[in-house]
C-alpha cells in the first residue's frame, strides 16, 4: 500500500506558474524525497470538468491504495473534495489531510455551517498564516495546523545583488495577470512617475499567465502603452529567482479576494528582491514594511505613485532592503516546514 496520495491542480504538463500549480507541484516533489516515486500518488484535477467521472476513479483508487489523502483545492473545489473524502473514508478509514490553497477560506466558512461539519471530519487541514490557523480556530476547527511556508530554491549571493543608484529603475509584476491582481495600477502608477517628470525613470515588466477572461482588455490596455511598459510571459517557477535578481524592486498592488501567502514573495525575497505591496489581506502580516519591502494603502488612489516618487529620490531605501530579503531565505527550507505534514502522516 502507497503512503499518500497527492490530489490537486498539477497542471497540463507545461510550464507551472500559477500559485496552485507551483503548491501543488512542491508539496509532492518533498513527499517523493521523503518517501520516493512508489510510495506517492499523484492525481492531477487538471481540466476535470471535460471527463469528472476519470477524477472520481482516481480518487476512489487512492483511496484504496493509499494510507494517506493529501488534497488541495481553492475555492472552486472546497464545496466539493471535504464532503466527497469524508464521506467515502466511512468504508476506506483513511488519513484526509486538506492543504489549503490560498487565502480565502476564513471568511468563505463563516455562514458554512454544513461545510464546517465535514472539515471537522478531516484530519488534519494545513495553512501557511498564523492568523489563518487562529481564524479557523476561533470557528471551532481544533485540527488546523500551521505550516510556514516553505520552497527548495537556491537565493542568490549578497555579491551577487543589483544595486541601483540611476533610472531607469527596473520593476515587475510576478503573479497570475488579472485585474484584481492590480496590474492595472501598477502600468498607472509608473506612467505617473514617468509623465511627472517627462522621462523614463522606471520601467516595468509584466510576467505570469494571463487570466484568460482578461486577455482582451489587458492586451488592449498593453498596446497603449510606452515601451517601457512590456509584457515577458511566463516564466517557470524553477527560474525564478534567475529573473527576478535583475530588478530593482517587484510591485504587488493586489486587491484578488483570495490572496494568501503568494508563492511570488519567495520567489522575490530568495532574488534579494524588496516588495511594495497593496496593505491587502495578509501582505502586512508577511511584508516587514521597511525592512523588506513597503506597505501602501489602497484606499488611496495615488499611495503607489507617491511610493514610486520616494524610491525614485531615495533609492537607497530600496537598496538597503535587498540584503534583508536575502535574510529570511532560511524562513522557507522544506526539511522544517513540511514536518508537521510528515508526522500527521499515518
Amino acid at each position: 500500500m502507497k503512503k499518500v496520495a497527492i490530489v490537486g491542480y498539477f497542471g497540463d504538463g507545461g510550464v507551472v506558474s500559477d500559485g496552485q500549480g507551483v503548491k501543488t507541484t512542491i508539496i509532492s516533489k518533498e513527499l517523493i524525497n521523503l518517501y520516493g516515486n512508489k510510495q506517492v500518488k499523484i492525481v492531477n484535477t487538471y481540466n476535470w470538468r471535460s471527463n469528472p467521472l476519470k477524477l472520481v476513479l482516481n480518487c476512489i483508487l487512492a483511496l484504496i491504495i493509499c494510507k494517506n489523502i493529501v488534497f488541495l483545492t481553492d475555492e472552486n473545489g472546497v464545496n466539493v473534495f471535504p464532503k466527497f473524502f469524508v464521506i467515502l473514508n466511512k468504508l476506506f478509514f483513511r488519513k484526509i489531510h486538506y492543504y489549503v490553497v490560498g487565502g480565502w477560506l476564513t471568511d468563505y466558512l463563516k455562514n458554512k455551517n454544513k461545510l464546517k461539519k465535514y472539515m471537522r471530519k478531516i484530519d488534519a487541514i494545513y495553512v501557511e498564516l498564523k492568523s489563518m490557523k487562529e481564524n479557523l480556530k476561533n470557528q471551532d476547527l481544533s485540527n488546523v495546523f500551521y505550516v510556514n511556508k516553505f520552497r527548495r530554491i537556491n537565493s542568490i549571493s549578497q555579491n551577487s545583488l543589483k544595486l541601483y543608484s540611476e533610472s531607469p529603475y527596473k520593476l515587475c509584476t510576478f503573479s497570475r495577470v488579472l485585474k484584481e491582481k492590480g496590474i492595472e495600477e501598477a502600468i498607472k502608477a509608473v506612467n505617473n512617475v514617468n509623465n511627472k517628470y517627462n522621462k523614463i525613470i522606471f520601467k516595468l515588466d509584466i510576467y505570469g499567465t494571463i487570466d484568460e477572461g482578461y486577455k482582451e482588455n489587458f492586451f488592449d490596455i498593453l498596446r497603449k502603452q510606452p515601451d517601457y511598459i512590456n509584457y515577458c510571459g511566463v516564466v517557470d517557477f524553477g527560474k525564478s529567482t534567475d529573473t527576478l535578481k535583475e530588478y530593482f524592486a517587484l510591485l504587488f498592488p493586489t486587491y484578488y479576494r483570495s490572496e494568501g501567502y503568494p508563492n511570488t514573495f519567495v520567489d522575490a525575497f530568495s532574488a534579494g528582491l524588496p516588495i511594495i505591496a497593496s496593505n491587502f489581506k495578509y501582505n502586512a502580516e508577511i511584508i516587514k514594511s521597511g525592512v523588506d519591502g513597503l506597505i501602501y494603502n489602497p484606499e488611496n488612489p495615488v499611495a503607489l505613485s507617491e511610493v514610486l516618487l520616494n524610491i525614485y529620490e531615495n533609492p537607497e531605501i530600496i537598496n538597503s532592503m535587498k540584503i534583508n530579503c536575502l535574510n529570511r531565505c532560511s524562513e522557507f527550507l522544506p526539511e522544517k516546514a513540511i514536518k508537521v505534514l510528515v508526522e500527521n502522516l499515518a
